[in-house]
């Protein structure tokens, strides 16, 4: 059934509601008053699209923020004022027209957020921003996506993707009756995630990069990595003989159709294991995405992620 969406409004000036807010609807984290802590003003209106969260937000006063980004992309786009940011050695300063881009799963520091910067601010859950963007270039899956630190909003892609999320957070300050409905919640997801995934990397995608038979194939291995697929299966489901698929694969997607079907198999057993949720044993991870044995799974998960999945589970 589809996920129905979570339009949210928050205005407080109190520190602790605050910060517990905002945490909510983005990440745990360390706020910090810069300057005047008695001028907190906390706008924030957000919605939860599911694997995407949109929302704005002012905190009214300086102040800096410690995170992680545990599990999710962040990216924050200045409407007013000034983002000065710290990833390891990289400072990153953005204003209107720019955008600041926190990798899932690495520290960064806020070490100032003006009191007068309106921030859009766009969360991408991890797995589900890699897998679409593995979709839109027809690539194999990868452990994470390789994104700047910064976005530059002018160019042509950049712009249009901004644009689509502005206007969606316009629709915040209205009745969110077309945010809430669960038949369009999905598609805005998918619609502002296929832009992000053009703006950070027009060089490299285009329809030229993306032959229909390689496509077709693909999605169809993602939506069902489980299903026990034969090369025949997927030549016949994209029309081709087996030659001309795995000549496909080879020049666009730089590995054998089987080869990429471990490889997401391998992404979504990795998930599985690495949740706090999973209560499956080793076997029964295996058994559930493909895997026709639990020493062949072990022997490719160790390959690709350095352990074992027995001690991924103790981890």
């Amino acid at each position: 059934m589809p996920q129905v969406p979570h339009p949210r409004s928050t205005r407080t000036r109190d520190w602790e509601a605050a910060h517990l807010a905002v945490e909510k609807v983005y990440f745990p984290h360390e706020l910090h008053a810069l300057s005047s802590p008695d001028l907190l003003a906390l706008t924030m209106q957000s919605v939860d699209l599911g694997p995407v969260t949109i929302g704005r937000l002012n905190w009214g006063t300086d102040v800096s923020i410690a995170c992680d980004y545990l599990g999710a992309y962040e990216i924050n786009i200045p409407i007013s004022g000034r983002l000065d940011s710290r990833s390891g050695s990289a400072i990153t300063v953005s204003q209107p027209g720019q955008a600041t881009v926190f990798t899932a799963d690495r520290s960064s520091m806020i070490t100032r957020w003006s009191g007068d910067c309106q921030v859009v601010g766009v969360k991408f859950e991890a797995e589900y921003l890699e897998r679409e963007a593995d979709r839109v270039q027809a690539t194999p899956l990868r452990s994470r996506l390789v994104l700047p630190d910064q976005l530059d909003l002018g160019g042509p892609d950049e712009r249009s993707w901004f644009t689509l999320v502005r206007a969606l957070t316009a629709q915040l300050r209205e009745p969110a009756d077309l945010l809430s409905n669960p038949l369009v919640g999905p598609q805005l997801a998918s619609a502002v995630t296929t832009a992000f995934i053009l703006a950070v990397s027009p060089e490299t995608i285009g329809t030229g990069l993306r032959p229909r038979i390689v496509k077709r194939v693909l999605d169809a291995l993602h939506d069902d990595p489980a299903k026990n697929w034969t090369l025949a299966d997927m030549a016949e489901l994209g029309g081709s003989s087996v030659r001309r698929l795995q000549e496909g694969f080879a020049e666009h997607v730089g590995a054998s159709p089987t080869a990429t079907l471990r490889d997401i198999r391998l992404s979504r057993a990795h998930a599985d294991l690495t949740s706090a949720d999973n209560a499956a044993n080793v076997s029964e991870v295996a058994a559930r995405w493909g895997f026709p044995g639990a020493s062949r799974f072990a022997a490719a998960y160790r390959k690709r992620y350095g352990v074992s999945p027995s001690q991924q589970l103790r981890m």
